[in-house]
């Protein structure tokens, strides 16, 4: 479960298309700002990208996350998480992206001792 956080328009659909490419998938990735989730397919994994910036309520969207983040195939990306926060698990690895100028963003990760392994070692 990957959270993304960042100003509109800063950098969290980039990150989710690496994500996409490091896992095979050649599909073509796109905010889902409006369709709230979009799904890429690549090794026998799903990726789910979540965007909840328009959302107002939680609704059913709640329990649908919840059935997706539970299930091993899945990977998860949430953009704009703050809706649901109560269902994201505790373990996750946040990704914090912040503009340092114009053109340069710097990428913050946060996670448990036990997600370490899902950052290289020289970040």
């Amino acid at each position: 479960m990957v959270e993304l956080i960042s100003d509109l328009g800063g950098g969290k659909t980039s990150f989710v298309r690496g994500l996409v490419a490091g896992m095979g998938s050649h599909g073509h990735v796109h905010s889902p700002s409006f369709t709230l989730s979009n799904e890429y397919k690549a090794k026998g994994l799903t990726l789910h990208h979540f965007d909840f910036h328009r959302l107002n309520e939680p609704g059913i969207m709640r329990n649908e996350l919840t059935e997706i983040i539970q299930d091993p195939q899945n990977v998860v990306a949430v953009e704009w998480a703050d809706i649901v926060e109560n269902v994201l698990p505790a373990q996750r690895l946040v990704v914090r992206i912040t503009p340092t100028s114009d053109n340069e963003r710097q990428v913050i990760f946060e996670y448990p001792k036990e997600l370490k392994y899902l950052i290289p070692s020289n970040t």
